[in-house]
């Protein structure tokens, strides 16, 4: 049995489906059974369990007689107040590899991302969660996807496409690799009873490493509109980031950060999983034909 925690989340519900769709035995924890995304996981065979990593006593139910997690949570989009950083990315998270290692599962593949140098909320609580299943007796694989094409092209970070309007982080100039969450659920997928995969971490990204500049031309390309860029420089980021007292404020702007200078990924990682992933001209092409950012 696979449990997918973050299963009604946008890469944990894709993840989790396309489990199914393998003819995986495969769970998702989710604290509202009546939620429209729960009810669509369940059309789409994928079994249901209530819990939440804010409740440990959830986690030891939820992780008996499961053989691998996969866990994709975080509390970044989360519109609940009580759904924190610190207690769904860092203390849930934790309360989640110990509870799997209590129940006697077997693997835990972990997607985070690459935080080297980030000492903002997520990126401290990411980095804990892969030293704590690290130290574990559980088989692991940690995921460090680069920037997901379906949030850094969204209207939430200044990327309107409607409106032909981009916000360039920094100089806009560092390769970004681009990935699309489709990618990146396929990436775990293929981690699951891989001997290959065991106690690795992959660094992965789209096929092709644009920059935030070359992922606007290529939109003017497909969409005929001349994009107007707005430039955030990274010392007004920086600036910004030192004087919030927010944590979900620090670690967004740490992100920012992060795709301005550019995120670096494992040009091996691919093939060691026997995968290709999607070109960032492929998945725009795609994205406009179905009437990006509302398909």
């Amino acid at each position: 049995m696979i449990l997918v925690v973050g299963s009604t989340g946008l890469l944990g519900s894709t993840l989790a489906l396309k489990l199914a769709r393998c003819g995986k035995a495969v769970t998702g924890l989710v604290r509202d059974l009546r939620s429209v995304r729960a009810i669509t996981l369940q059309q789409g065979g994928v079994r249901l369990i209530t819990g939440d990593l804010t409740q440990p006593d959830s986690l030891l139910t939820a992780t008996v007689g499961v053989d691998t997690i996969v866990c994709t949570a975080s509390a970044m989009l989360s519109r609940d107040s009580a759904n924190t950083l610190n207690a769904v990315d860092h203390v849930g998270v934790q309360a989640l590899i110990k509870a799997a290692e209590e129940n006697g599962a077997l693997n835990f593949i972990l997607v985070s991302y690459d935080t080297t140098g980030g000492s903002y909320p997520l990126a401290l609580a990411k980095r804990a969660a892969e030293k704590c299943l690290e130290a574990s007796k559980l088989d692991w694989t940690v995921l460090q996807p680069a920037a997901f094409c379906e949030i850094w092209f969204s209207p939430a970070v200044g990327f309107d496409v409607s409106a032909a309007r981009a916000r360039i982080y920094g100089l806009g100039d560092k390769a970004i690799h681009y990935i699309a969450v489709e990618d990146v659920a396929s990436a775990a997928v293929a981690c699951v009873d891989n001997p290959t995969a065991s106690r690795k971490v992959f660094r992965i990204g789209g096929a092709t490493p644009e920059s935030q500049l070359d992922a606007v031309r290529l939109w003017e390309r497909c969409t005929g509109k001349a994009f107007s860029c707005e430039q955030v420089p990274l010392a007004q980021i920086q600036a910004a980031q030192a004087q919030t007292t927010d944590p979900t404020m620090a670690s967004f702007l740490g992100l920012c950060e992060l795709v301005a200078k550019g995120i670096d990924v494992d040009d091996n990682a691919w093939s060691s999983l026997g995968l290709q992933p999607e070109s960032l001209e492929g998945w725009i092409t795609a994205a406009v034909r179905k009437g990006w950012p509302n398909p």
